[in-house]
């Protein structure tokens, strides 16, 4: 399975997206720490799919639990 998130150069100047995307993946924590739900971050992005946020939510799970 590819990876949800990229890091290009060319693209958003080597931001963090969602994969397929110009979203930034720092946009979707924003909206949970701002007390939205991952609902709204959908609704307000429809190019980034359910399936795709959960697994960049996975992804960045997988890589905090690796650093502790």
């Amino acid at each position: 399975m590819a990876q949800a998130i990229s890091r290009d150069p060319e693209i958003m100047h080597g931001t963090p997206v969602f994969r397929g995307t110009r979203v930034p993946v720092q946009t979707l924590f924003e909206y949970l720490e701002g007390g939205e739900t991952l609902e709204d971050f959908l609704q307000g992005f429809p190019t980034v799919s359910r399936e795709l946020a959960i697994q960049a939510l996975e992804e960045a799970k997988d890589l905090l639990l690796a650093r502790t």
